[in-house]
Parts: C-alpha cells; sequence; structure tokens
C-alpha cells in the first residue's frame, strides 16, 4: 500500500464522520480522516473549559470587534468569548446570502460535536413515511425498523441519558438513568398531565451527556460547560468517543488541515479512486487513494465537494444526474415559544446545573386531527431561578440592592419550539465562483426560505406555547415569535436526499451516491425530510449502517 492509499477515505470528524472512522476501523479497513482545520486534541486543547467567569476579559461576553467580525455568528448565542476560536473565521470563509441563512459552522478535529446541544431523539415510524403519504419531496427508502437496530448501537455506544416513556411518536431508546426534574418542572409536568392526560406529554430531555461511567469516561458533573469541551469526556464527542475506539484499532490517520476539493472519478470503473486535498497551511495539493469513500464533512460542505467534483460526465457535479444535488434545503424552525413565572417555590433551589431540559414531543396533526398545515412541532425548555444578573426594577443602586442580588430570584419556566421544514425543491445552495475563500476556493450561495406551511405553524407554536405554560399553572406568560429565518437550528439538512429512484435523488437506501456507489454520503445532506426532533443520533445510527453495508460489499467485490 502506497503512502497515499488507504481502504477507506472519510472527509470530516464531526459526529457522523468520527462514527465512519470508527466503524470502518473497527472492521479491519485502513482508514484516513481528513478535516480540513487545525486539530483539537482531548482535554489538552480544551483551553477554556475550567475557567471562571471572571477569568474572561469580558466575563464571556462578546466585544464590538467580535461583532464587526462575526456578522453572521452574532446573530445569535455562539458569538461570544469563551469559545470562540471553535467557530469559523467568517473572513477566512465566506458565503452568499441570496436569502438570509445563519450557517453556524466549526472547522476543526470534532466539527460541532464539540458545541452541539446533545439531544438525542430517535424517529418515529411515521416521520419515515410522511412523505409518501403527504406527497412531498421522496419517499424515504428506509423505514423505522432499518434503523431500529442501529439507534440502539449508537446510544449504547454514545451514551444516551433518558427516561423511557412509552409514546409511540418518541420512540424509547437504550438509556442511561434519565437526569432528574427540578422541582418546578415537576410540579409544571404534573399540571400538564392532569391537564392533557395522555394526549400531550412533558418529559426530561433525552441528552448524550453519561450519567454513569461509560468506557474510559467520567459521568457529567452538572457544570454545562459543554461546548468549552469536556474534560471529563461526560457528553458524547468525536475527542470523548469515536475517535479513542478507532484509534485504539491502530487503522486510523488523522490529517488536520487538508481541505477536500473534489472526488476524482473514474470513468472506467465507474468509481471514485480518490480525492483531491488542498494543504490549509501550505497550499499544497495531494491525491489520496482509496476502495471507498465516506462524505462526511458536515451537510453543505459535504454538498459543496460534490458541486466542486464536476466532470464532463456530470457539469453540475458528482451526484447531480438527478437534478437534486443542492436543492432541497431544510432546517428546523425555531425563535417560537413563551415564558412565565412559577409561584409557590421561593424557599426551593436546586444543585448544579444540569445540562439537559425538558421536551415536549409533537402533537399536533396526529391521530386524526388536521390543521392548517401538515407535519408538526416539540418544544425544549426548563425551569430555573434567576440569578444575581437579573434586573431589579424597584431597585437599582445601594446596599440593599446589593443584597438582593445574594437571594435566588424568582422562578421562571420557559419552552421553545422545534418546527418540521418540509424539503422544497427551490430551496437550494449553489456554487458560486465569483465569490473566492482564503484559499482561491468558489463558496456556495445559500437561497432558501420558510414558506406557507412553516408560517402557519409558528402561529401554533407561540399560542400553544402559552396556553400550555398557563394550564401548568405558570403565570405572568408572555409569548416570543422570531424571524423564522433558516440556519438558527443549527440542524442543516438536505442537497443530497436519499431516495428509491436515481432521477429523483442522489443517495439511494444504504446512503451510496447513485453515480458512484463506492462513494456514501451520512450526514445531514442525506435527510429527505426533517422530522421535528434533533438529527444527530439519526446520522449516527445511518452512518454505522452504511459502514457496515460498505464493508459487506467490499468483501463481496461489489464496489
Amino acid at each position: 500500500m502506497s503512502a497515499n492509499t488507504y481502504d477507506a477515505i472519510v472527509i470530516g470528524s464531526g459526529i457522523s464522520g468520527g462514527w465512519a472512522a470508527k466503524e470502518l476501523t473497527e472492521k479491519g479497513l485502513k482508514t484516513i480522516m481528513l478535516e480540513r482545520g487545525r486539530n483539537i486534541e482531548h482535554i489538552k486543547d480544551y483551553v477554556n473549559a475550567n475557567k471562571d467567569p471572571w477569568e474572561f476579559p469580558h466575563r464571556g461576553g462578546r466585544t464590538q470587534e467580535m461583532i464587526k467580525d462575526y456578522p453572521v455568528l452574532k446573530r445569535d448565542y455562539p458569538l461570544n468569548e469563551t469559545n470562540l476560536d471553535y467557530w469559523v473565521n467568517e473572513k477566512e470563509s465566506p458565503y452568499v446570502e441570496v436569502k438570509r441563512f445563519d450557517w453556524f459552522r466549526g472547522y476543526h478535529v470534532g466539527g460541532r460535536s464539540l458545541m452541539w446541544g446533545r439531544q438525542s431523539y430517535r424517529w418515529a415510524e411515521l416521520d419515515f413515511e410522511a412523505n409518501a403519504k403527504d406527497g412531498i419531496g421522496v419517499d424515504w427508502p428506509i423505514r423505522y425498523k432499518d434503523l431500529e437496530p442501529w439507534y440502539g448501537y449508537a446510544e449504547k455506544f454514545a451514551g444516551i441519558s433518558g427516561n423511557r416513556d412509552g409514546l409511540s411518536i418518541l420512540p424509547d431508546g437504550e438509556f442511561m438513568p434519565p437526569m432528574e426534574m427540578n422541582v418546578v418542572e415537576k410540579d409544571v409536568a404534573k399540571r400538564f398531565k392532569e391537564h392533557y392526560k395522555e394526549t400531550r406529554n412533558f418529559v426530561i430531555g433525552r441528552t448524550a451527556n453519561i450519567t454513569v461511567p461509560h468506557y474510559a469516561r467520567t459521568n457529567c458533573q452538572y457544570r454545562n460547560k459543554c461546548w468549552l469541551g469536556c474534560p471529563f469526556g461526560a457528553y458524547f464527542s468525536t475527542q470523548s468517543s469515536t475517535l479513542p475506539a478507532a484509534m485504539a484499532t491502530g487503522n486510523l490517520t488523522v490529517r488536520p488541515w487538508s481541505i477536500v476539493t473534489k472526488i476524482l472519478y473514474d470513468k472506467d470503473t465507474k468509481k471514485a479512486k480518490g480525492v483531491e486535498v488542498l494543504d490549509a497551511e501550505t497550499n499544497q495539493t495531494y491525491e489520496f487513494f482509496a476502495k471507498v469513500i465516506f462524505v462526511n464533512a458536515s451537510t453543505f460542505n459535504s454538498t459543496w465537494i460534490l458541486m466542486n467534483s464536476a466532470t464532463d460526465i456530470w457539469p453540475g457535479g458528482l451526484g447531480s444526474s438527478s437534478g437534486e444535488l443542492g436543492h432541497n434545503v431544510m432546517d428546523h424552525h425555531l425563535g417560537v415559544g413563551a415564558s412565565g413565572t412559577v409561584e409557590g417555590f421561593e424557599d426551593k433551589y436546586y444543585f448544579g446545573r444540569r445540562a439537559n431540559g425538558i421536551y415536549i414531543p409533537r402533537y399536533r396533526n396526529l391521530n386524526g386531527e388536521k390543521r392548517d398545515y401538515i407535519r408538526g412541532f416539540g418544544y425544549q425548555g426548563g425551569g430555573g431561578r434567576e440569578g444575581w444578573s437579573r434586573d431589579i426594577a424597584e431597585m437599582n443602586i445601594g446596599g440593599q440592592f446589593k443584597d438582593a442580588l445574594t437571594e435566588p430570584g424568582t422562578w421562571t419556566m420557559g419552552i421553545g419550539g422545534f418546527g418540521e421544514t418540509l424539503p422544497y425543491h427551490d430551496n437550494k445552495i449553489t456554487l458560486d465562483k465569483t465569490v473566492k475563500d482564503k484559499w482561491g476556493l468558489p463558496v456556495l450561495a445559500f437561497d432558501a426560505e420558510i414558506r406557507d406551511n412553516e408560517k402557519k405553524m409558528r402561529i401554533d407554536m407561540e399560542n400553544d406555547a402559552k396556553e400550555m405554560l398557563e394550564a401548568a399553572g405558570v403565570k405572568n406568560v408572555k409569548t416570543h415569535s422570531g424571524n423564522g429565518f433558516l440556519g438558527r437550528g443549527i440542524h442543516e439538512m438536505g442537497t443530497a436526499r436519499m431516495g428509491r429512484d436515481p432521477k429523483t435523488s442522489v443517495l439511494n437506501g444504504w446512503n451510496q451516491v447513485w453515480d458512484a456507489q463506492n462513494v456514501f454520503v451520512t450526514d445531514g445532506a442525506a435527510m429527505a425530510s426533517t422530522a421535528c426532533q434533533n438529527p444527530s443520533l439519526t446520522y449516527m445510527a445511518m452512518t454505522a449502517r452504511a459502514a457496515n453495508y460498505a464493508v459487506e460489499q467490499l468483501k463481496k467485490n461489489n464496489i
């Protein structure tokens, strides 16, 4: 085997890339993982993980210079000084917004597995059937039963804490002991259940934070500093979980600073033979060769690679023969919800900072109900007590003000909706060759927005949030309804969708590119719809399933 030849190439090192590397190496394949950004070593490089707020020059906030340098990141919570270097340098890696799209990226080993929200839910059977039933997009080529064993496989390795709630809309999994609701959440949950009986449910979140020791990882310490990197390895990330497993096989090579610019296609064999890489530090170009290639660069970057792999056979890129490559951009639409105060618990508090919240699973358009939109939404949220930074209107200076701030404030309860976005063909990304990044490469242009179905859904998301909190005894409930721009969910999906027909989809039911079946795409790009649950657990299961299939097919010389 020559220096640049491997059995497998994995492009990207985030949640799905880490899983691909683990599965392929454990099955004996010599694998190289190519990451476009810098290396981040577990524990050693979590430089801010143990700092207290006062150790940051701006107490963890944002500066005017940061606001100027990060015009996209400033649109939401990610812009702050505690983990700024985990987010993409927007000057070096710009993109074009035909319509506003908030694209929050992480280019480094581990990708956004270091910064994700860790909510981990299975999809339900109806989520895989919805497109066919509604005549929207294309039918999923798989069903829940195809992923069910792989969900369990992923949950057991990743470590998902949660409660077995017995809900068909939110299938139970292989869970560690759940985290506990605080006293106010328990009270709200009790009132919620009394009011809605079994028609709506209020449960503890299912999160990829382990609650008991697992492999070489220590259980969650309730610090809620997950996005700084966890020195305990308490939440699932590439660094804490899949990368150590892959490295332990002796079959993995990790190459950071490696921007994959295209997949090399062999017309004679009708397969991909390797990839072209631009070294991000030296600007030198290299080629790496392998029998199988897993594209896991994150949804839009994976599609960028396919698009940029254009040949005279497919001028639109590898996988473009259907005309669907780059289309059907999806995300969860959010920014809608409600919050209020809870009385009667002034003598109660809680210990630690639980890195999790509550979840209200989807209940709309089920059991024969029909709204003026299709699909549905769920809510995430939680209860807590206001802290020292609260505004006390009656006092704003002096000793009494300081004394008041040493006592816990009012109990509050809030929920925010996550709504399903339909796969619209006209929601798309394209290559804009007139704009280049730091390395002279064309950038993506985004032309995507929510439509009437999502806008109608958002009305229910707002009104229902208020109704449910008030029904559960929450006082002074106020709603909020944001603008609904896509991207803010950081759950981007679509643009290289799976399907049953090569004329209408980019990938088949095993995540293989129809046009080159030794190329697999198993990140968010593969999704044919979004459901309303967080998608990362589905990426894990899908990747493990595809890797298993790829190795089987390699052994049979079918790819």
